[in-house]
């Protein structure tokens, strides 16, 4: 073996050896393929914001995620992120936080629904580049509430009818579905008992227009390379980034 090789091979150990730990820690890992370098990250479970939710709740932490995202969009050595959702919804704030900081990134990055995108997840899911999700997955489209207690207080309500907003500019700005549409579905009183809302399953979320496309990991993946490639060709020729 060239020293070259065991240079090589030392290093891929080493950032093995870190990945176990951020794995851990943080529902994330770095990998390369086809040539480029992505950044896999996983929202799951219910999204924690600005309160601690009990132990034996499975999270995903804001304060974990987002300095995740400002590293992956400042480091040159990562070309893209791709990330995985399963996820029952949670902090609204946390949520539409992290979802404008991956709509706001340079670097392409793909989503893909897997299992459940409920609640928060919508914009989460559609912050993305392009958005897949699997055929078995479903999402979840509800109006901003708190505990599910009905408020008589009108300026609770305006907050909340005002945060609804912010949330439905953001999805219709971020996928094919109209506002007028996405409050229809948000509204309807026909299909969850004891509340409003609509489950969308996968080939459903993609007639609405929420999200792009069906898919499984290698659809995800493979639509996640032709968009670094095309972004490195871009770089590489002045002509081609000319607007």
């Amino acid at each position: 073996m060239s020293e070259e090789e065991t240079r090589e091979g030392a290093r891929q150990e080493d950032d093995a050896a870190r990945q176990i730990p951020q794995i851990v820690d943080t529902g994330s890992v770095v990998t390369s393929g086809n040539g480029c370098t992505i950044h896999c990250l996983t929202v799951i479970g219910q999204i924690e914001g600005h309160y601690i939710l009990p132990s034996q709740n499975k999270t995903t932490k804001y304060e974990h995620v987002i300095p995740q995202l400002v590293a992956i969009e400042e480091d040159p050595a990562i070309d893209g992120l791709l990330m995985l959702l399963n996820t029952v919804g949670g902090d609204v704030e946390a949520g539409l936080a992290i979802a404008e900081l991956v709509a706001g990134m340079k670097k392409p990055a793909v989503s893909l629904v897997l299992g459940g995108g409920h609640s928060i997840g919508v914009p989460l899911a559609v912050a993305a580049k392009r958005s897949f999700i699997a055929p078995s997955a479903s999402m979840t489209i509800h109006p901003v509430r708190m505990s599910g207690l009905m408020l008589g207080v009108p300026q609770t309500l305006e907050y909340f009818q005002r945060m609804q907003d912010r949330i439905t500019q953001f999805v219709t700005q971020n996928s094919r579905i109209s506002a007028g549409r996405f409050y229809e579905l948000s509204m309807n009183t026909q299909e969850l008992v004891m509340d409003v809302g609509t489950v969308l399953e996968g080939a459903a979320a993609v007639k609405e227009g929420l999200i792009d496309s069906l898919g499984t990991l290698s659809d995800a993946l493979d639509c996640l390379y032709d968009m670094i490639r095309e972004e490195k060709n871009k770089q590489e020729d002045p002509e081609r980034r000319k607007p």
